[in-house]
């Protein structure tokens, strides 16, 4: 009789196919009893409802929302698609955010049917789906997103009710945006009985943001068609957070730029006023320099590793060495701790030329890829990552531990990335760049491992271009710097991220702050 562990094998080579072909959800159906409660009792399968599962890493913890998050646009899709085929449709409000490239997970979804009852099915983390029959509501021209059935993004806008600007006004934003011609949204606000209520709301959101050729063909267009439109604002911002005129049309660069515009201005008022490019950069740098050992050890710590500020200074001082002994070169700590060291000297280099007086956004965009390939050197070097992971960007999706936000997908990368440093380039103020610039690489999530020390790296190098300090973020704080990140990420709030740097540059640096005002 084979082992435990070789039964566990087979299991697993069954399972591998599954996540490959389904996006790590498996029906009940799709395993043989055997290998489904061999999985799960191991930890490799999640059950979702009955029926249903999810691939899962049994690392997990009980909680642990990492393997949900992760599956749940899959889920839906395997789910709807057996139970319904492509006779259903997301509602508008969620076809919406799926456009606009959503990267969260909504609390709920509503999908309409073409026959059946209504229904609520309870998801893990207090997710759900509501169904409901409307057979004249489910679009005859649906699309595919996500393998998902919705509605074309046209039709979603004009089918969208004035709660969806009020509640969601980036994606609305973002929405109207992507919309190239008002003639595709005119083709829907003119078919049956026609649509007047709607082509006023539209008509009174494109004046909003600064397009009133959009506004005046949609009103114009209706009455001319003998339809009563009467124009209104739908949003209740008080200003938009996309420039008009723009001809992009990526939802992730256009969300990038809406969040900086949107949230700038919090920052600037949460930041105390930047002292300046400091007079003696030589000073700045050594300053730079003796937060090393406490910078490395939290940065370190914060995201996993065993480091002790003994084998931080071991490091520095050349006491780490993988040829002469065995332990050091495949330690995964001490590697680590080593790609920090270099990674750390990188970026001082960096914050020299940007105390010279160059753009830091410029700079930072030239040099971020020398700090992420020092950073995983040594760790090439012991043969544990493969060469080609230093060439540049992720390959693949990556998943934040515990986060209902989903990175951006590979192919959004290069065009995600760009931008951030095109509004790294333009922003005047070194607090707003140091906040969002940060917040916004780890929202990218462009390599697979590393996003959370470039991140405090570009915020520290941006610190430096307005004179702040080089602020360490406390491995005590961690779960306040994580929840700040989710507060933004998730929530849409940048405030808590940005009191919570002022205040560990504040406590962080008592002498620093001090001297520079910033007390």
């Amino acid at each position: 009789m084979a082992k435990p562990n070789v039964r566990l094998a087979e299991s697993l080579k069954v399972l591998r196919r599954f996540q490959d072909k389904h996006g790590g959800v498996v029906e009940s159906l799709d395993l043989t009893e055997t290998h489904r409660a061999r999985l799960v009792k191991a930890g490799f399968l999640r059950p979702v409802i009955k029926g249903w599962y999810i691939c899962a890493n049994p690392a997990d913890r009980p909680g642990d929302t990492t393997a949900w998050f992760a599956s749940y646009w899959s889920f839906l899709s395997g789910y709807l698609g057996k139970r319904f085929g492509k006779r259903y449709c997301l509602n508008a409000e969620v076809s919406l955010a799926l456009h606009t490239g959503i990267t969260t997970a909504p609390g709920q979804i509503t999908v309409v049917t073409k026959e059946g009852g209504a229904s609520r099915i309870d998801l893990p983390h207090d997710t759900s789906i509501m169904i409901y029959a409307d057979l004249k509501n489910v679009p005859g021209n649906r699309i595919e997103v996500k393998g998902l059935q919705v509605q074309p993004l046209p039709e979603a806008l004009c089918r969208a009710g004035p709660n969806f600007f009020r509640g969601h006004p980036r994606e609305a934003e973002i929405a109207l945006a992507m919309v190239r011609d008002p003639g595709e949204l005119l083709s829907f606000l003119l078919s049956g009985n026609g649509y007047p209520a709607a082509a006023g709301r539209i008509a009174g959101a494109y004046r909003f943001l600064g397009k009133p050729g959009f506004a005046e063909r949609i009103v114009t267009t209706m009455k001319r068609a003998s339809y009563e439109v009467r124009e209104s604002n739908p949003f209740d911002t008080p200003a938009p957070t996309l420039l008009p005129g723009g001809r992009e049309r990526s939802p992730h660069v256009l969300r990038l730029r809406s969040m900086w515009e949107g949230w700038r201005d919090d920052v600037v008022k949460l930041f105390p006023r930047a002292p300046g490019l400091p007079r003696a950069p030589r000073r700045y740098l050594a300053d730079v320099a003796e937060r090393y050992v406490a910078d490395a050890y939290n940065s370190l710590s914060i995201e996993g590793y065993q480091v002790t500020e003994e084998l931080i200074r071991r490091v520095a001082r050349g006491g780490w060495n993988p040829d002469a002994d065995a332990a050091d070169s495949k330690d995964r700590d001490a590697l680590a701790a080593r790609g920090y060291y270099q990674a750390f000297n990188r970026v001082k280099t960096t914050i020299q030329r940007i105390l010279e007086g160059n753009n830091a956004g410029q700079v930072v965009q030239t040099d971020h890829h020398e700090w992420y390939g020092e950073l995983f050197a040594p760790a090439v070097a012991a043969g544990i990552i493969k060469r080609h992971e230093l060439a540049g960007y992720r390959s693949g999706p990556v998943f934040i531990r515990n986060s209902q936000h989903t990175p951006l997908p590979r192919e959004a990368l290069l065009d995600a990335m760009e931008t951030l440093f095109d509004l790294l380039a333009r922003e005047p103020e070194a607090a707003v760049r140091a906040v969002l610039g940060h917040h916004l690489l780890v929202f990218i999530h462009p390599y697979f491992d590393g996003n959370g020390r470039i991140g405090r790296f570009l915020m520290n190098a941006m610190l430096a271009s307005g004179g702040y300090p080089w602020t360490v973020i406390r491995l005590k704080q961690r779960a306040q710097y994580m929840a700040a990140l989710e507060a933004a990420s998730v929530g849409g709030n940048i405030k808590p991220l940005a009191k919570f740097i002022v205040r560990e540059m504040r406590t962080g640096t008592p002498r620093a702050a001090a001297k520079r005002g910033l007390k």
